[in-house]
């Protein structure tokens, strides 16, 4: 059988860590920033990371199991 390709668009978007966790970049720090608290604002900036069963499908699209 051939073997599954990266999803190059994920790839971009997420990180996976030593451990195996999925890190990725939070939503709404675009722009529009003066609007929200400063408090909101810094946490934005760090990188999340993902919980729940959509992990695993994550690490399936970027090739591993």
């Amino acid at each position: 059988m051939p073997k599954m390709k990266t999803h190059k668009g994920l790839k971009k978007r997420v990180k996976i860590t030593a451990n195996g966790k999925v890190k990725y970049k939070r939503a709404n720090s675009g722009h529009l920033m003066s609007g929200k608290s400063g408090n909101r604002c810094r946490r934005m900036r760090k990188l999340a990371i993902l919980k729940g069963g959509i992990q695993h499908r994550i690490k399936i699209a970027l090739g591993g199991a």
